[in-house]
């Protein structure tokens, strides 16, 4: 059995398109906050809008998508609708006028985002037979690794130039993705489902709860603690570099760049180490591994001097990690379950990390305001090592794939 690596890059263009916004997204916006509101957890409570919009719509939108049936497939409507609404409304995103206008501006972007963020997903295991999905994964995750590079490191030179250009710069690209994928994606024929046969988010959610072995629960609770502390310190990131580190946003940008570099580069390899050495295993090392990388990065400004090579070292080391962590939980999700529930098991996926979106960014924020922005990493490594602990009472047998 051989992946189509020729399918599975174009399939990435979907993850392109989603890796496109977020990283500039949570670089730029709590930065354009601070013209209107002094405290970070009040900076980090409206970044957390996107996540309950995502918590509302993403599970609900991945179930609906397993029971579309459209002459264009099950998931590609989704992305038709939901990517040109988001190019759209990016573009318009550094140019708000006023408080009311920059948060209608993110609401429109959030909710054209979760409206094909889940299907877009779901394409993956759609096409793609069980074995192969690490492999498959991993790609896909290069894709948004190099979308991540683009938009951090290149936008952080051409908002020097004009603050407009990363935006009208990520929009055309978000263009050029969807074309892509409608001319080469051809989804499976898979019709609609009879409404008895139909397996909600509600009934899965009840029978993981139930199930005498907790490892779905378990993994389900430590992909929202790695994303609860992930969450908190990117929304944090920007405002942690200008405020503690004296740095320009753009720097803020180039240093989180290097993070995104690095989980490109390994992006592929950790989908191969999956396989190899098994999902559970690989993202046991990551998270002990960033934990460690997040308590250094925590030294750097406060106990030591600031050193930016050293900073982005550091990102760079922390980035490897975060890919043998990323790239095989989804995979690690949706094998436990039946290929009708893969778009809902999708969902819970999204659902355990846009909740820890939420809550992530609001107990940092709380803490940066009580004690200081030094806080932050710290508070990021010990949310990965809860996150370690949870990874490491599953039933490695049933992971082992």
């Amino acid at each position: 059995m051989k992946l189509d690596i020729k399918k599975t890059f174009l399939l990435g263009l979907g993850f392109f398109s989603v890796s496109l916004v977020w990283p500039l997204y949570n670089v730029y916006v709590p930065i354009f906050l601070r013209d209107f509101l002094d405290s970070q957890f009040q900076i980090n409570a409206v970044m957390t809008l996107d996540n309950i919009l995502a918590v509302s719509l993403i599970p609900f939108i991945a179930s609906l998508s397993d029971r579309t049936n459209t002459r264009f497939g099950r998931r590609m409507p989704f992305l038709m609708i939901g990517i040109p609404l988001s190019a759209i409304a990016f573009v318009l995103l550094p140019n708000y006028t006023s408080f009311f206008t920059f948060m209608l501006i993110i609401t429109v972007l959030n909710f054209s985002m979760a409206i094909f963020r889940a299907p877009t997903v779901a394409l993956m295991p759609d096409i793609t037979p069980p074995p192969l999905r690490s492999k498959a994964n991993g790609i896909i995750n290069f894709m948004g690794g190099l979308a991540s590079v683009f938009v951090l490191i290149g936008g952080s030179f051409l908002y020097k130039a004009n603050p407009n250009y990363p935006f009208v710069f990520t929009a055309l690209m978000m263009f050029f993705a969807l074309a892509m994928l409608m001319k080469y994606i051809k989804e499976p024929n898979i019709g609609e489902r009879a409404a008895e046969e139909r397996i909600g988010i509600v009934k899965s959610t009840k029978e993981i709860i139930h199930d005498p072995d907790k490892s779905t629960l378990f993994i389900l609770f430590a992909i929202f603690f790695w994303f609860f502390g992930y969450q908190g310190i990117e929304a944090t990131f920007s405002n942690y570099c200008v405020q503690l580190l004296g740095l320009e946003v753009s720097d803020a940008s180039l240093i989180l760049g290097f993070f995104a570099l690095s989980f490109l580069v390994f992006s592929i390899p950790a989908g191969f180490i999956g396989t190899k050495i098994g999902k559970r295993k690989s993202i046991l090392i990551g998270l002990i591994g960033d934990t460690a990388v997040f308590i250094l990065l925590s030294f750097i400004g406060t106990i030591i001097p600031f050193n930016q090579v050293l900073m982005m070292l550091l990102m760079a080391i922390g980035g490897f990690f975060w890919a043998l962590i990323n790239i095989n939980s989804y995979p690690m999700v949706v094998e436990r379950t039946s290929e009708e529930k893969i778009g809902t098991f999708t969902g819970l996926y999204y659902f355990s990390s846009s909740l820890a979106a939420i809550f992530g960014p609001l107990f940092l924020g709380a803490f940066v305001d009580l004690i200081g922005f030094s806080v932050s990493f710290w508070f990021t490594a010990m949310a990965y090592l809860v996150a370690f602990i949870f990874i490491k009472n599953t039933n490695p047998m049933a992971s082992a794939s």
